[in-house]
């Protein structure tokens, strides 16, 4: 192991060798990290400057120009971001190399104005050796000094000794360590970044390859969402040509976890990746929890694919008998026969719903306007040479026509299909025949019922069969087309009249007509990849991150495969925490539907959160359920054990209320969460807000309060300093029996853990 030694800014008695090193030291490093402030403060300037200058600047000149301007603010604007989020921390290590070089590693790279090195970007090549070079394999690392900041001024130094020989001559003192310093640290409610304390099996797995899927398999406090955000700043630092255009998206399991993680990448220089949870994966959908979780199961089944693609189908309907339609005053026939060859031809098209409906409507429309030709020609006479072309609008605009065409086939919207589906049990019947009454009878709802996380990826598989829905049946980019042509025939004009002109002038006119409409129309907004991927369910990622995959259902992957066709995975999850009775019980069984064998499992092994007395609570717990894990061995014993509290009936409340200011007083100024099944949640925030007012939160919006009340769906990935768990076997009965809430809730404290039940006690606790 490295001898690790510490200087803090209270060195001991002055005027000892020892402390004029530490000294000495410690002003070395402070000087260095202010001129690195110093030039990051440059740089912002400038970029400001860089970018006022942009946009004081006229959009006088051509099409090319303009968009030269657009692209150059875009570059300033991304770098200004970058520049403000970096500010925290922005230096935390020194490498001393075995030939002298001394290389500083930080958030970003920095250099002079003259491109003299300043600092090292920790993504960079050069800047892996801080995290995997140790006493057995120095990499020609000498010492690697860790700089403790506070604020932009260097509060202590950490050295990690490798080669024996510098030993002799170090007098620096030695400390608790950066990694234990960061563990002990007191939460916040947002989740900070481990830039400056990467391990060596978290920097491997961080620095992989790129291409196919990678599964990070750990249990908890093993850094898991830690390394998922880490590896997506990452490739997007080595690999940004190609990500640069198609983004990065990253999927969490709640909103609560979402904002938990928010400003990690961005402190991590990143600001361009998509992040979202697994209910808003549909744009303009805002979903709620499933409670049932029978229907979660049947609705995350791999079969709802065909019962959406039988619903659609089921909407492209032929009549029983001939219709007879109206069309001003004469009257024509639409049959059966007709009917069933339109469609078989709108079907061969290959294409979604809403389009083919198209072809289906031209081919009926095309011969009914012959079918009333022909009437109108029998009555008026075959000789008669008339223009009947008027007929073809009329056939159109007729309301009987209109009416029979729409009940064949109607335009149809993803949520109108699903909604319908879901609440009209003949619908459910005939496109779901394989499932039995008592499913179908899970499944139906109201139809006005809220969107649910299970629907999701019901509606984005009926949005992928439907195609985009055209209102105005194409006459809107008809339109478009035509408007384009008037200003580019307007501008045509234009040139002609002002080109005599500059030629008497002795200027070449060099104006095309295409480059004056441009310019004389009103421009888009510019947005980046990742503001457009927002709201583009069709967006292709270059790479997609999944945390807490172990949740998601077989349609909710067969969702994630379709959003990123190159099949490029970060997965990361625990299996033993599966809660959603629509989740994996293995990674194969998860992942070789879409992906066969061409996955890789990687593992994290060691607990970096969960004090020792804590994690081996909840693996007994798990081992006592029948589910048999290796807990992650944990870095550090904790000051206290779990808490066990029984309660007479009735005085749950009474007892929550005693035991939070003591956990508050123990924690010392620490976050304490409050996790109770879902129900509970409401009530046990109002009583706690009666007593502590503001000081409570909830949900994903009180993560940055004292006391935060959350379910355990809701606390999945978060961490705390203290956690009371209310009525642990609800947990167990609201998942089904699952320990895997249960195990979520148990494992969230870095510090102290207190069970509060009426009920049982779930076996292994104790």
């Amino acid at each position: 192991m490295p001898e690790s030694r510490l200087a803090d800014t209270e060195p001991t008695a002055t005027g000892s060798t020892g402390s004029e090193t530490v000294d000495s030291e410690l002003n070395n490093e402070r000087e260095y990290v202010a001129g690195l402030y110093a030039r990051l403060d440059e740089l912002r300037e400038e970029k400001a400057a860089q970018l006022a200058q942009v946009r004081r600047t006229t959009s006088a000149g051509s099409h090319q120009n303009r968009s030269e301007r657009d692209a150059f603010a875009t570059l300033y604007e991304d770098r200004l971001a970058q520049l403000n989020a970096v500010d925290d921390r922005l230096v935390f290590g020194r490498l001393d190399l075995d030939d002298g070089e001394s290389r500083y590693i930080g958030r970003i790279g920095l250099s002079t104005a003259d491109l003299q090195r300043l600092m090292v970007d920790w993504r960079a090549p050069e800047a892996g050796t801080f995290y995997q070079a140790t006493a057995f394999e120095r990499q020609g690392v000498r010492r690697r000094r860790h700089l403790i900041l506070q604020g932009r001024k260097v509060k202590a130094i950490e050295d990690d000794v490798l080669d024996t020989e510098m030993l002799e001559d170090s007098d620096v003192l030695q400390g608790e360590g950066a990694l234990l310093a960061a563990l002990n640290s007191k939460r916040t409610g947002q989740m900070a970044d481990i830039v400056g304390t990467i391990q060596a099996e978290q920097d491997r797995i961080i620095r992989s390859a790129l291409p196919g899927a990678l599964v990070v398999q750990g249990g908890p406090g093993t850094g898991k969402t830690a390394v998922a955000l880490h590896r997506a700043a990452y490739l997007l630092y080595t690999h940004r040509e190609r990500l640069k255009s198609a983004g990065v998206l990253l999927v969490g399991p709640s909103n609560s976890f979402m904002r938990y993680i928010e400003r990690v990448l961005p402190s991590l220089g990143e600001t361009g990746v998509v992040m979202t949870s697994v209910g808003r994966l549909m744009p303009g959908i805002s979903t709620v929890d499933e409670r049932n979780p029978d229907v979660v199961e049947i609705k995350g089944r791999l079969e709802m694919a065909d019962v959406v693609k039988r619903a659609v189908a089921n909407r492209q309907r032929v009549p029983d008998a001939d219709q007879r339609l109206k069309v001003e005053s004469t009257t024509i026939t639409l049959t059966p026969k007709q009917v069933r060859r339109a469609r078989e031809k709108a079907r061969g098209t290959g294409k979604p719903h809403n389009e083919a409906r198209m072809t289906f409507v031209k081919i009926l429309l095309r011969e009914l306007t012959e079918q009333l030709t022909e009437k109108i020609e029998e009555s008026s006479g075959r000789g008669n040479a008339a223009d009947r072309s008027y007929l073809a609008e009329e056939v159109r605009s007729s309301r009987d026509v209109r009416v029979a065409i729409n009940l064949c086939w109607m335009p149809l919207t993803p949520e109108k299909l699903i909604r319908d589906l879901l609440s009209k049990p003949e619908r459910l019947e005939a496109a779901a025949p394989k499932l039995n009454a008592g499913e179908r009878e899970f499944l139906l709802r109201s139809p006005d019922a809220p969107w649910t996380e299970a629907d999701v990826a019901l509606l984005d598989e009926a949005a992928e069969l439907l195609g985009e829905l055209d209102v105005s049946g194409g006459r809107d980019a008809v339109a478009r087309d035509a408007e384009r042509q008037r200003d580019i025939a307007n501008a045509e004009r234009t040139i002609e009249n002002v080109n005599p002109s500059l030629a008497d002038s002795g200027v070449d006119g060099t104006l095309r007509a295409e480059e004056l409409a441009d310019f004389n129309a009103v421009q888009e907004q510019r947005f980046s990849a990742a503001e457009r991927a927002v709201n583009d369910r069709t967006w292709a990622f270059g790479h997609i991150v999944v945390d807490e995959a172990q949740e998601l259902s077989a349609m909710q992957w067969r969702l994630l495969m379709r959003r990123c066709p190159l099949k490029s995975f970060t997965i990361v999850g625990d299996i033993a925490q599966t809660s959603s009775a629509a989740g994996a019980a293995s990674w194969a069984q998860a992942l070789e539907p879409f992906l066969g064998e061409r996955w890789k499992l990687e593992e994290l092994t060691v607990n970096y959160r969960t004090p020792t007395q804590i994690a081996e609570a909840a693996v007994r717990m798990t081992n006592a359920a029948g589910l048999g894990i290796a807990a992650p061995k944990a870095v550090r014993e904790g000051r206290w054990g779990p808490v066990v509290e029984r309660v007479e009936e009735g005085s749950l409340t009474e007892a929550l209320l005693d035991a939070v200011p003591e956990e508050l007083d123990l924690l010392d100024g620490g976050l304490l969460a409050i996790i109770a099944d879902a129900p509970r949640v409401a009530g046990l925030r109002g009583e706690l807000r009666a007593v502590y007012g503001g000081r409570v939160g909830a949900g994903s919006g009180g993560l940055e309060q004292d006391i935060v009340v959350i379910s355990a769906h809701d606390a999945k990935g978060l961490e705390f300093d203290g956690v009371i768990i209310i009525e642990p076997a609800e947990l167990l009965a609201a998942a089904g029996g699952k320990v895997g809430d249960l195990y979520v809730a148990m494992t969230r404290p870095t510090q102290r853990l207190r069970l509060i039940a009426e009920g049982e006690i779930p076996a292994g606790i104790e």
